[in-house]
């Protein structure tokens, strides 16, 4: 007999992490949810943050956090390395996971996270947080007033004056470098505009430190259908796609982040030119309560696994194809 969950849903915290700040604040912001506990690698430190941030429990280990019956959900934002080992044994104490992306290192272990997820019942998702801001939803919808869909192309890339060796996205151990941090999103820009898999992938990338530093790529689908995507840490934000059809394309700057909370916007390019607004929305509130009423609802929906796992098969080819010099074939 399974479980049943009332809200508000109870979170655990794996790391302190940077971006566990913003999950944080997103979790005590939903109305269906409640953050309860934090686990660090040292005991000080959790307590610290717990204090710092209002948690009633703090844990000194991982494995004590896991192990914890009141939490149902744990959030993980350990590096890309740690994360398999992590989803694994927190689904294997019934927890639901909430995965920072990338999924995991790579798409062998991300089909291991996916398995082990299912077996025991528990939802997996990762932490695409821009997939769930009402203003996705709404381009969807214009998507199919563009024609017949021919091109996504999509960058994501920062600039580093000074590279950062002590950085996750630095080191190779921790399977850190460009494609994996932001990459992750154009691939996933790629997916949700073209709702399709790519046939074969070509990839050019400059490596640094054991990491691609930069990766650019080609994507072909069935259908006469391409798309481009561009990630580095060496060029100037930028956050944008483009998908264009036979009669119109549709332009997002700043897909991954929205520039405000207060509003976003997206543009449709065509015969009338047109831009859109969206009223306040905070991504990362959406996610938690999305993956909380799935939680109370007790229906699990595998295609964020699916999704996730599909994206980290499509990053592999991707960096096979950079180290390799040729086209992979899916």
């Amino acid at each position: 007999m399974k479980p049943e969950f009332k809200p508000p849903i109870k979170w655990g915290i794996l790391s302190t992490a940077n971006i566990a700040k913003k999950v944080s604040k997103a979790i005590n912001h939903a109305n269906n949810a409640e953050l309860v506990a934090i686990a660090s690698r040292t005991e000080e430190r959790a307590t610290s943050w717990a204090k710092e941030h209002n948690i009633p429990k703090a844990y000194g280990s991982y494995d004590a956090l896991i192990s914890d019956p009141s939490i149902d959900v744990i959030y993980i934002p350990l590096p890309p390395s740690m994360h398999a080992e992590w989803t694994i044994k927190a689904a294997e104490q019934g927890k639901h996971v909430l995965c920072e992306k990338p999924l995991s290192a790579n798409a062998a272990e991300a089909k291991v996270m996916a398995i082990a997820c299912q077996q025991n019942g528990v939802q997996l998702m990762d932490g695409v947080m821009w997939v769930h801001h009402d203003r996705t939803e709404e381009m969807k919808k214009h998507i199919q007033t563009l024609g017949k869909l021919r091109r996504v192309t999509t960058a994501f890339t920062f600039s580093w004056d000074k590279i950062p060796y002590n950085n996750i996205r630095a080191k190779p151990e921790l399977a850190g470098g460009s494609l994996g941090d932001l990459g992750y999103y154009c691939v996933r820009a790629i997916l949700w505009g073209f709702e399709a898999t790519p046939t074969q992938v070509f990839a050019t990338a400059r490596y640094t430190n054991g990491v691609d530093f930069n990766l650019s790529g080609i994507l072909w689908f069935e259908d006469d259908r391409i798309a481009t995507m561009d990630c580095g840490f060496d060029t100037a934000l930028r956050k944008w796609f483009e998908i264009a059809g036979t009669k119109a394309s549709l332009v997002c700057d700043d897909f991954t982040v929205p520039t405000s909370e207060e509003s976003s916007r997206f543009w449709i390019h065509g015969t009338n030119n047109e831009k859109h607004e969206i009223g306040q929305c905070i991504q990362e509130i959406n996610m938690i309560e999305h993956f909380s009423n799935i939680v109370i609802n007790g229906a699990l929906e595998p295609y964020w696994s699916d999704i996730a796992v599909k994206t980290m098969i499509i990053c592999d080819a991707l960096q096979e194809s950079a180290r390799t010099k040729k086209v992979v074939v899916l």
